[in-house]
């Protein structure tokens, strides 16, 4: 159980709202917030989820109307300990972050190390990989679709943008903390590891002589990892090399393919398990 102690602020200058102060610089965030060891949870619905999840907030940040509904969920989470909750009135919230805050509350969550590879892999049979992905809204909008379609892991790539960014997190609704997930470095040699791991590793990509999405489907493979490319360029060479085979989406109407988070929820919805 967590017990709340309760502080009103009016300084945005207070030191004590470091955590949330500027969150709208990306380069800062994506820097500070893995060396920090925090994540920022923005709504309280996506607070909810992270304390089910037992992640444990540093500090909660939120405007007066919400302290009742926070504090009660709060009390309900499975972490223990204090947390200071800092009550705020919406234009010292503005003020500190540099936008409206969405629905009215923010916490400071602690981060939990990555698990191993191995670990995330153990019993799954679908996952998805995302390469390079650097747009925060497509990996959340994909960790949504994964969450939603039944998708039992992802796997992001060095390069990938993080999952537990503010705007990742806010996309996913959530969900970032209901599908289990890790970097797999190094990459593509990774895919060596899937294969070793028993799965067939389909990278979907544009090429002349790949399998269509329809023909995947026909004869599933019992273990599958999806392969999806970065915004534009799509997957390196050197991974549609190295993956078992080569899968595209048929498309109509002189399109050739689909925004990532758009081709993650097709490919997702269309090899999801029998039901």
């Amino acid at each position: 159980m967590l017990t709340v102690r309760v502080e009103t602020l009016t300084d945005p200058a207070d030191e004590r709202l470091a955590d949330y102060v500027a969150l709208t610089d990306v380069a800062l965030r994506s820097r500070h917030e893995p060396e920090r060891g925090l994540y920022i949870a923005e709504s309280s619905t996506v607070l909810g989820r992270a304390l089910a999840a037992g992640h444990r907030p540093r500090s909660v940040l939120l405007a007066p109307r919400w302290l009742a509904d926070v504090e009660t969920m709060l009390a309900a989470a499975p972490a223990a300990g204090e947390v200071p909750v800092y009550v705020a009135e919406e234009p010292v919230l503005e003020a500190i972050t540099g936008f409206h805050v969405h629905r009215g509350a923010l916490a400071a969550m602690h981060r939990s190390p990555l698990p191993p590879v191995a670990e995330v892999l153990s019993g799954a049979r679908r996952v998805a990989v995302l390469e390079d992905v650097v747009d925060h809204t497509n990996v959340g909008a994909a960790f949504r679709s994964a969450a939603a379609l039944g998708v039992d892991a992802v796997l992001v790539t060095p390069r990938c943008a993080d999952p537990l960014y503010r705007r990742s997190v806010r996309v996913s609704m959530g969900t970032v903390f209901q599908v289990p997930w890790t970097r797999i470095d190094p990459w593509p040699a990774g895919v060596g590891v899937l294969r070793d791991a028993g799965f067939v590793v389909a990278a979907l990509a544009l090429s002349d002589d790949a399998t269509t999405l329809d023909q995947l489907v026909a004869d599933p493979p019992g273990r599958l990892a999806l392969v999806l490319g970065a915004e534009g360029d799509g997957l390196k060479r050197a991974t549609v090399a190295a993956a078992d085979l080569v899968v595209r989406i048929p498309m109509a109407g002189g399109v050739d393919s689909l925004n990532v988070a758009a081709a993650a929820a097709v490919a997702f919805w269309a090899t999801r398990p029998a039901r």
